[in-house]
């Protein structure tokens, strides 16, 4: 992937949040910022404007001048910490951005001489806080809007893209939903626990939780588990899939090898035996 760096807004009021700590809101069991983080994971650097707290990875903390100053003003703090030529740009409150979105933005800003590319939402509207831009056209106009109206802070976040040649791209539209309101928030809340998504939300938190960077095919996990339910017992299926990480943890270590492998092979084997104890059982 093109080399970029991440500036994710974090700060503001939240005022229709009552001043809640919004970035630090879980949503799946996540903060809302820890969420944005992941999206842009391999990112150069990544540049967070707002208070400090504790992160799902390390980033660089800056603030606005002055503090409270606006988006045009956390931004401008924001890629005066940048180096990359591309800039990915998002506020901290998107709980269904994802990497391929990440990437649209990416490949699209680098087309041609365009000077970036944004999410349009679905009804169209653009989305400058879910967005890629090209370094020297963003500081460009940050620095003419700054002279034209004598200070960034207190300037409205649309002031920024009409000058700027920007592609749009018509993203998943859950990418750019962001959470303003409690009613956002209850939203994005239930949307995770439903079937489709809700395996996927929790491995990601409890990975996120446990400090593991693992990838491992979960289908296999559920395949063992269910012959390690149906050929022996029901509560054989939990211990038996925390036998098979334990096993991989332990062969990963001592041959300094690929954990998703290891834990593949233990689970290999770990079903081969359920299926023998259900033979002999007569229960197949």
């Amino acid at each position: 992937m093109t080399a970029y760096d991440a500036i994710v807004l974090a700060g503001g009021a939240a005022k229709r949040l009552g001043g809640a700590d919004k970035p630090g809101i879980r949503v799946g069991g996540r903060a809302l910022l820890d969420r944005v983080l992941a999206a842009c994971a391999d990112a150069s650097t990544t540049v967070v404007v707002g208070g400090r707290r504790p992160t799902v990875r390390p980033v660089v903390w800056t603030r606005e001048v002055p503090s409270g100053g606006g988006p045009l003003a956390a931004l401008d703090a924001g890629v005066r910490r940048t180096t990359a030529e591309r800039v990915l740009v998002l506020s901290a409150d998107l709980p269904f951005l994802g990497a391929g979105t990440v990437g649209a933005l990416l490949s699209a800003a680098g087309e041609g001489q365009r000077d970036g590319a944004l999410c349009t939402d679905e009804e169209g509207r653009d989305q400058p806080l879910v967005a890629a831009y090209r370094a020297e056209p963003l500081r460009r106009e940050l620095a003419l809007l700054a002279t034209e109206h004598g200070s960034l802070s207190g300037l409205p976040l649309r002031l920024l893209t009409p000058e700027l040649d920007l592609a749009r791209v018509e993203a998943d539209p859950l990418a750019s939903f962001d959470c303003d309101t409690w009613e956002d928030i209850a939203s994005a809340r239930a949307r995770i626990r439903e079937h489709g998504t809700v395996l996927d939300e929790w491995i990601t938190a409890v990975k996120n939780e446990l400090g593991i960077e693992l990838d491992v095919d979960t289908d296999v996990l559920l395949d063992l588990a269910r012959d390690a339910a149906h050929g022996v017992a029901r509560p054989a299926a939990p211990l038996t899939t925390f036998l098979v990480g334990y096993a991989a943890a332990m062969a990963s270590s001592e041959a300094d090898g690929d954990g998703a492998t290891a834990v593949a092979e233990a689970a290999r084997k770990a079903a081969a035996l359920a299926l023998r104890w259900a033979d002999e059982n007569g229960t197949q």
